[in-house]
């Protein structure tokens, strides 16, 4: 069964030696948090989780950002100073998730050979 198809909305932070990536739910969401900072972010975001391209743009390899890069970059570790901060200064992107096709039972088929399964 295909996965994927549905839309992705990231907000992109430009930092002075690195971007960061924030995913929420919605753009819609993300403008109303803006004028209305009282809503909670749990509404808002899509995860808590801080990643950086190294460089490489909205584009690049997403890797998760580690403490001392968000403290050398925000002052702060805590996830959820730097996700406000990232959500306040970041332009958002959207996309279309790809689908994808994933193998649902690699032990029928050519996949095995000799017993062991690849």
């Amino acid at each position: 069964m295909p996965r994927g198809n549905g839309e992705q909305t990231k907000v992109v932070y430009k930092g002075k030696n690195e971007d960061f990536i924030v995913f929420v739910e919605s753009v819609e969401k993300l403008n109303k948090w803006r004028k209305d900072p009282s809503i909670p972010l749990l509404d808002v975001v899509d995860s808590f989780k801080v990643f950086c391209t190294h460089k490489h743009g909205a584009q690049g390899i997403l890797d998760e950002a580690g403490g001392g890069l968000l403290e050398g970059e925000f002052g702060s570790k805590k996830e959820d100073e730097v996700v406000k901060r990232i959500l306040q200064g970041g332009t958002f992107q959207r996309g279309v998730v790809e689908e994808r096709q994933g193998d649902r039972n690699v032990s029928d088929g050519p996949m095995q050979v000799q017993g062991y399964i690849f």
